[in-house]
């Protein structure tokens, strides 16, 4: 394997809590555990059956977030509500992936008004550090650091909290806060999978955390007694309860002003980091329109860059010239097609994804079926491509969380939220309970890029909230978690729904795969085909298939995202939720 291929495979690994070494201990394994056994109805290959519900439902990758968002409900809250809730609550209980010191984006259907709205809640590029300056301290370095001071952007979260409670809130933050409250102050035991992803992320920061920063607040943070929680060990966090406390009691200055900006500026100036009080004070989200395009009738919305949910809408269009029921699920045609219809959206997102702030994004041309029609072209049925090139879009003639809450007024959010790389920068501000994000690692250093990092700027966006609707009723709130898996899961589950058939919870139990080793929005450049990664419910043959037509497969586990969605049948209003077997979470409802 190329070492460029190694980088990023390692990079996607830790983004799933996952490393080489413990990850292939896994599948040794599996090859010793006991056969699964059989259910009576449903899919054979499903995990369990949707929860049906009419009054409120919520889905995330934790029981307790889970419950936390479903006693909001039952108390009144909005679907935003219980998100925000719920959101607050994976803060503390799934460090590793989210919290107060990252992003957010959302989707979200409101039945008053019978329209959906999108929210970008990603923060920029601290405004006192220079790209001349950035590369001074960077010692000629060609790529940003992945860990480190230098890859903290404005965390986003926060401010999207209250700018979607302002909109479409009905208790008090204070309310929504309050669960995350108590459990940061008596503790909250850790679930499997997260104690997993927590261990192998917390090992990672500590090989490479300290070059661009420190680390002690972080290792005493979530390395409690000196190493980190086992399963079922109680994990306590004062000062994020205090944290929250004070957001609660102050609103959106809680976090933007006050004791805790002032904290987070001396620990900036303390390290030598480039954020300030400054910048904390003049974020603020921003109401985007979703973008959509027809997908055999379905309609289906993604935000618009600086995030990554347009590639889930140019792969649809590229695969609905292919009858791919007809071919069969993961079958190899299916599987081919699908990898290179990737291959060709991966490399207009590394030429054309960033901040529209800073940049003209060609969004309709990516968007416009002919644009697609020539690209579906490219594709040899035969053959696995190697050299694919970004398109020419001019229009002719003119280890990251996701959940989802509905309620019983009809308001569906899809939410995701996200500190970038498992426990993100590993720069932890003294005494408040979070660790920052390393969003800003994505932006690229090379010359005239649309994603070159540049001071109050946006970086390309991995985390995408999705949404589906038919002839203007709302159908389907979604999400996949995971880096660069996620605009492959995005169109994994909506295909095994709409062209295969599957309930909501069987779309997200199938075997998927991942393709590796596009270029990247960060400037690294593809070199080869990459590689293709598939769940052991590929079938050997298949996979011999993909060989021969030149594609690098292995079978794997552990790289292929986090699902959870709600569907909403839109005669009864019924919703049926479904979340990720791969995850430690659920999907509960009343």
């Amino acid at each position: 394997m190329r070492p460029s291929l190694r980088r990023a495979l390692y990079g996607i690994l830790l983004c799933a809590g996952f490393s080489m070494t413990q990850f292939n201990a896994e599948a040794d394994h599996s090859q010793t555990s006991p056969g699964r056994g059989d259910r009576p109805a449903g899919a054979s290959h499903t995990s369990r059956s949707p929860v049906i519900a009419r009054n409120g439902v919520a889905a995330t990758s934790h029981p307790l977030a889970t419950q936390v968002a479903l006693d909001i409900l039952k108390q009144g809250g909005s679907a935003v509500d219980a998100a925000i809730a719920a959101n607050a609550a994976l803060g503390l209980m799934e460090p590793n992936s989210c919290g107060i010191g990252g992003d957010l984006f959302a989707i979200v259907w409101d039945p008053k008004t019978a329209r959906l709205h999108g929210l970008n809640g990603s923060g920029r590029a601290a405004q006192g550090l220079s790209l001349a300056t950035l590369r001074q301290k960077l010692g000629g370095a060609e790529t940003m650091p992945f860990r480190g001071m230098y890859g903290i952007t404005v965390p986003g979260a926060v401010d999207g909290w209250f700018t979607l409670h302002d909109k479409f809130g009905k208790l008090p933050m204070a309310d929504l806060l309050a669960p995350s409250i108590a459990y940061a102050r008596e503790g909250v035991p850790v679930p499997q999978v997260i104690a997993h992803a927590w261990r192998v992320a917390v090992e990672d920061v500590i090989r490479n955390g300290d070059r661009f920063g420190e680390i002690e607040n972080f290792k005493a943070l979530y390395m409690p007694g000196g190493s980190t929680p086992e399963e079922g060990q109680i994990f306590r966090n004062p000062g994020l309860a205090g944290t929250y406390e004070r957001i609660a009691r102050d609103g959106r200055e809680g976090f933007y002003g006050g004791e805790t900006a002032a904290a987070i500026d001396a620990y900036m100036r303390r390290i030598g980091g480039p954020l300030r009080r400054e910048d904390l004070s003049s974020h603020r989200s921003e109401w985007v329109e979703p973008i959509t395009v027809s997908y055999r009738g379905y309609d289906i919305y993604e935000l618009p860059p600086n995030g990554q949910g347009i590639a889930v809408l140019q792969m649809l269009n590229i695969l609905e010239g292919f009858d791919l029921a007809a071919m069969g699920h993961n079958s190899a045609d299916s599987l081919h097609v699908l990898v290179e219809a990737k291959k060709l959206v991966f490399e207009d997102r590394a030429r054309f994804y960033a901040d529209p702030a800073f940049i003209d994004v060609p969004v309709e041309g990516l968007l416009s079926k002919s644009y697609a029609a020539k690209r579906r072209a490219l594709i040899d049925m035969h053959r696995a491509s190697t050299d694919f090139d970004a398109g020419d879009p001019t229009l002719e003639n003119g280890d990251t969380v996701y959940l989802t809450v509905a309620d019983s007024d009809g308001m569906m959010v899809s939410l995701i939220q996200s500190i970038y790389a498992g426990m993100g920068s590993g720069q932890a501000p003294d005494g408040l309970g979070f660790v920052f994000q390393n969003r800003g690692s994505g932006f690229s250093l090379e010359p005239d890029h649309p994603n070159q990092y540049q001071p109050g700027k946006r970086p390309f966006h991995t985390i995408i909230p999705g949404f589906v609707m038919r002839d203007g009723v709302p159908l389907l709130s979604f999400g996949v978690m995971g880096g660069s898996m996620q605009p492959q899961g995005h169109v994994q589950v909506l295909l095994n729904m709409i062209d295969f058939g599957m309930d909501v919870q069987a779309a997200g139990d199938a075997a998927r795969y991942r393709h590796i080793g596009s270029s990247d929005p960060s400037g690294a450049r593809r070199v080869d085909g990459g590689a293709l990664f598939v769940e052991s419910g590929v079938s050997a043959e298949v996979i011999g298939n993909l060989v021969k037509r030149g594609h690098s497969v292995a079978v794997e586990k552990g790289l292929y995202g986090g699902y959870q969605a709600i569907r909403r049948d839109p005669r009864t209003g019924v919703y049926f939720a479904a979340s990720e077997m791969r995850k430690d979470g659920h999907a509960a409802g009343y």
